[in-house]
């Protein structure tokens, strides 16, 4: 027999395109690193599940974007702008009510941001839109020809020393007048000069605004000189920003998908003057399978939760999501069942995500109802989570190799009323594309916590092998060890 040999469960994503050299999901499960001594370096979380607080309604209200003003959450669900508003009962009993604002014509994503008093959101055919509800007129859209046509069309929106700024679709920069977004000045702009490449969107950490560009970078200070007050500040950097909704602040910096002229899309982080890629070369290879248009068109959102601080991207049919706290990259899916009653995995659902009333609260991807990012929910709004997580190949210098006891300790005892019985169950592939048949093992009905996941004779493997354990049932999910029985055999495969 071969001796036991423990096998981390800290690696995260790394599926590459060529699977058997890896092929290790990590998917709606994400690792954490104890900060003391425990009973492995490295565990298996599973991701927080959603349920629902309030609803706009109809499956044509897909959520096109969210932000906070004063504690409010604001969600534009298809073409309505919508304010959530909570009321506690005396008895601590929470009613959430949405109530409408205005109308915003379109269907794609938009840019939010306010000055404490207005809140601006701006389409991408150049429309924009103040809610204010301090003045007599709370939702009106904005109809100075400064702003509408002037410097052309207005795309993105930040706000900074009491103006907002934005990017046009002519190479330009606008401001509008202090803590008024109603009023705009013909020659209140600038251009982008160190590179003349096509402005993408602004953005603005430690108060600093920074415009990036397809190709370029540049910092601003606000020198306060008349007409626009912002100078370039000497901050350039030849990388520039593939996606708009990409573009998130983190920490003191931020990140983005995006390179240089003629490289591919990764995803990158700028805090100082050095940009520094954060993907992996597999996530590169997965960011070159989407087409130009399908990069253009994916969004980052942030949160953190359970010690957790998480930065996603989304793209068509996964989002990659990055653990500041463990710099370890996990994906995310969704299953649906679509008007047919057929389950489809999609990427994450959520469209948007905002923290207010101590919540995570999400918009939705697929109609308008407004959830919860809750870790002690093991659903989404009643779909099962698919969990998966497969490991690095195990080999013996490419000799044939018996894989004698496979030990997965689980937190066991984890049954509830929904499901008493849960299971996790394992499959194993020896060329990392093809899986055997999942055999099951018991996490434990409640209360049964000496429960434990073992798998025997699991077969030969005639180079090497990988492993894939999955868990759909809606019930807590921690991983937190794993130990494989490895004997070297004959040369005859699987």
């Amino acid at each position: 027999m071969g001796q036991p040999v423990p096998v981390s469960l800290g690696d995260g994503y790394y599926v590459s395109d060529s699977l058997p050299l890896s092929n290790q999901r990590c998917l709606n499960v994400y690792v954490d690193i104890p900060q003391t001594a425990t009973l492995s370096e490295a565990v298996l979380k599973g991701t927080a599940g959603l349920t629902q607080i309030a609803t706009s309604g109809a499956v044509n209200q897909i959520n096109r974007g969210s932000h906070v003003k004063d504690g409010k959450p604001y969600f534009l669900n298809g073409e309505t702008l919508y304010r959530l508003d909570r009321d506690i009962a005396s008895d601590g009993t929470e009613t959430f009510t949405m109530g409408a604002l205005g109308t915003i014509p379109g269907t794609t994503r938009c840019s939010f941001s306010d000055n404490g008093t207005q809140l601006i959101i701006l389409t991408t055919t150049g429309a924009g839109y103040i809610v204010n509800e301090a003045a007599g007129t709370v939702f009106q859209q904005i109809t100075d020809v400064d702003f509408t046509t002037t410097n052309g069309s207005p795309q993105y929106v930040v706000y900074v020393d009491s103006f907002f700024v934005v990017t046009t679709d002519t190479k330009r920069v606008i401001k509008s007048s202090a803590n008024d977004g109603l009023a705009w000045s013909a020659l209140d702009f600038t251009t982008a000069a160190a590179d003349p490449d096509a402005i993408v969107a602004p953005i603005v950490v430690k108060n600093k605004l920074t415009i990036t560009g397809k190709e370029t970078i540049e910092g601003f200070d606000n020198l306060g000189l008349s007409g626009f007050p912002f100078q370039r500040n000497g901050l350039f950097v030849q990388k520039g920003c593939f996606a708009p909704h990409s573009l998130i602040n983190v920490n003191d910096g931020f990140m983005f998908i995006g390179g240089a002229v003629d490289e591919s899309p990764a995803v990158w982080t700028l805090n100082g003057a050095t940009p520094q890629k954060i993907s992996t070369t597999a996530i590169d290879a997965k960011l070159q399978t989407f087409t130009q248009d399908e990069i253009l068109a994916s969004f980052a959102i942030s949160y953190a939760q359970a010690g957790g601080y998480f930065v996603e991207f989304s793209l068509p049919l996964i989002t990659l999501v990055y653990d500041m706290i463990t710099q370890v990259w996990h994906e995310k899916e969704s299953q649906i069942i679509d008007s047919k009653g057929l389950t489809k995995n999609l990427r994450h659902r959520v469209n948007s995500l905002v923290t207010a009333y101590g919540r995570v609260l999400c918009g939705d991807s697929q109609d308008g109802r407004i959830g919860e990012l809750s870790t002690s929910v093991y659903n989404e709004y009643g779909n099962p989570i698919l969990r998966a997580f497969s490991l690095q190949p195990f080999a013996d210098m490419g000799t044939a190799i018996s894989l004698n006891n496979v030990e997965l300790t689980m937190e066991s005892g984890v049954g509830n009323d929904v499901q008493p019985n849960p299971e996790i169950r394992l499959s194993a592939s020896s060329d990392g594309k093809n899986f055997n048949d999942p055999i099951p093992a018991p996490l434990g009905k409640i209360g049964e916590y000496d429960v434990r996941q073992n798998w025997r004779r699991l077969g030969r493997f005639s180079r090497f092998g990988i492993l894939l354990f999955e868990f759909s049932d809606p019930n807590k999910f921690r991983a937190l060890k794993l130990r494989m029985n490895i004997k070297q055999g004959s040369q005859r495969g699987r």
